[in-house]
């Protein structure tokens, strides 16, 4: 392959798995296959991530019970099976399956288990097959779309691609649909505001839960970690044969040259922040580097309840966020030593317990 990936993610929707939500179907999937075996063979490995279990299952239930929410997880269980099988189906080498939540993700011990669990499924040379745990999932516990997902796991992956599979051919400048000189991006090497703005445009049809939107969020944190992501037309077996002589069929976002290290990538883009610790507007202290600098003299109010280990939101009173960090704290804790109006008793206390927040975790937010 003459990209020369070592790992790559494909990321495949639901418009994919089933167009027409009448169960799945290997129309579109036999050359996504097709690449993910001639990948295997060039040395490359693969990890799958599917979305298509709620529009697999679909049609065993009836329309009107579709809006449901109980019933939607039904569906998402009914299709998952049909969805695993179709793809086993499609290869002669051994593949797994891995159901993930949010909470999986967020959590450091577990997520570290994921990682483990993709590499030692990997270093096998069994397929890993992944998608949300939509069945399980709520709206605290869900990560929403697939795009993202894929993003964090090429992360936990350490990948050094993601190739997402869209129903258009990438990102235009405008919407395709509408403009006849719309234009299709083939490099993007800073995802800004103006990137986003395009996102407006090109989005999936009403299978799917993630549009343009979703996968340029999924490609600003993949590039953040060192990852290539390519938006691909997955509908066209030309786009897999393209990949396969090292071109570029769709918008290739490129890599960060100095990515952020896999524990700061994880704290910024997948741990979700458990609580606040509000300071006063005109601090000016930079908590990037020196972290130790935030002391309970320095908190006007903490937000949330939070444990020892958890990740929360360091902000300013005005809604300026500093930093997402571990905390040393908790928040019962943090609060009894923040309300101290002997502020004597409050530095001897951090003195012996140690800082609140440590430079080793913490991603700074003040660039975004």
């Amino acid at each position: 392959m003459s990209h020369n990936w070592k790992r790559v993610v494909v990321k495949v929707g639901s418009a994919l798995i089933s167009p027409n939500q009448i169960g799945c179907s290997s129309h579109y999937l036999l050359s996504i296959a097709q690449f993910i075996v001639k990948c295997r063979a060039m040395g490359t490995q693969v990890v799958l991530v599917s979305s298509g279990s709620v529009a697999a299952g679909a049609h065993q239930f009836s329309d009107h019970e579709k809006t449901e929410i109980a019933v939607k997880k039904a569906m998402a269980a009914a299709g998952q099976t049909e969805m695993i099988a179709t793809w086993d189906r499609l290869f002669d080498f051994p593949s797994a399956q891995i159901l993930l939540t949010h909470a999986d993700l967020r959590d450091r011990e577990r997520y570290i288990s994921i990682r483990e669990t993709i590499f030692s499924l990997l270093e096998h040379e069994i397929l890993p097959i992944i998608n949300e745990n939509d069945t399980v999932t709520t709206d605290k516990l869900k990560v929403g779309d697939n795009d993202n997902l894929s993003a964090m796991v090429a992360a936990a992956a350490d990948a050094d691609a993601l190739i997402i599979c869209s129903d258009v051919d990438g990102l235009y400048d405008k919407n395709p649909n509408e403009h006849d000189d719309a234009q299709l991006l083939s490099w993007v090497d800073n995802i800004d505001q103006s990137i986003y703005d395009m996102a407006g445009g090109a989005v999936e049809g009403g299978v799917g839960t993630g549009g343009m939107r979703t996968k340029i969020e999924a490609a600003e944190k993949a590039v953040s970690h060192g990852i290539d992501t390519f938006i691909v037309n997955g509908f066209t077996e030309a786009t897999f044969n393209q990949l396969l002589d090292g071109k570029n069929p769709g918008t290739h976002f490129q890599a960060h040259d100095k990515p952020m290290k896999e524990n700061i990538h994880w704290m910024r883009h997948t741990s979700n922040a458990q609580g606040e610790v509000i300071v006063e507007s005109d601090f000016a202290a930079s908590l990037e580097n020196e972290a130790e600098q935030l002391t309970s003299s320095e908190i006007i109010d903490v937000k949330g309840e939070f444990s020892v280990g958890d990740t929360i939101l360091v902000r300013k009173d005005d809604g300026t966020k500093l930093v997402k960090a571990r905390s040393n704290y908790s928040s019962c804790l943090l609060n009894f030593i923040a309300k101290q109006d002997n502020e004597d008793f409050a530095q001897e206390f951090e003195k012996k317990t140690g800082p609140i927040i440590s430079n080793k975790h913490i991603a700074n937010l003040e660039k975004e």
